[in-house]
């Protein structure tokens, strides 16, 4: 199963930084079994969502070039408190390295201003055309998904957002 750990992004600025958010909901399965009965987000998914920001950050930069942005590494990570449900993470990644092949990030996640999760990311940035020339159009599917989800998590102008609740 896939977990979509951004649910928007307030600031970007690709080779420089990108803050984004991740609300924790008592809806969220894995919540259930971790722990029934003080429910927190795991800290792997704390780190998942500290890399799918800087992936955003990665794919915005290289105009979408790699169709896939994974974890290579992860070092001195560290955890401070908890996350519960209702709460937001707000997750900052800064990179340090940024080529077509890979990339480095220090990123922190925090919790209103204090932090919570933080570390240094390495991302390996890829096409699956790269290795199978017949696997070109799965990369051109995979690039226009994430291309379609960044229009719904990128920073709104305030016009556009003030235009939306007019329309509404």
């Amino acid at each position: 199963m896939r977990f979509l750990l951004v649910d928007r992004i307030l600031e970007i600025a690709p080779r420089e930084r990108i803050v984004a958010e991740k609300a924790v909901s008592l809806a969220e399965e894995y919540l259930a079994d971790h722990f029934p009965t003080f429910p927190v987000l795991p800290g792997v998914m704390m780190v998942e969502a500290m890399v799918q920001t800087a992936a955003w950050a990665v794919r915005v930069a290289l105009d979408f070039r790699p169709s896939i942005v994974v974890l290579s590494e992860a070092r001195n990570v560290t955890y401070k408190s908890f996350v519960t449900p209702g709460r937001v993470l707000r997750l900052i990644a800064e990179p340090k390295e940024l080529t077509a092949e890979s990339s480095v990030f220090n990123a922190s996640g925090e919790v209103d201003g204090r932090e919570i999760v933080k570390g240094k990311l390495t991302l390996r940035h890829l096409n699956l055309s790269d290795n199978n020339p017949e696997l070109a159009a799965t990369d051109d599917r995979l690039r226009a998904r994430y291309r379609g989800l960044y229009e719904l998590l990128k920073p709104k102008s305030i016009g556009a957002a003030l235009m939306t609740e007019a329309v509404a």
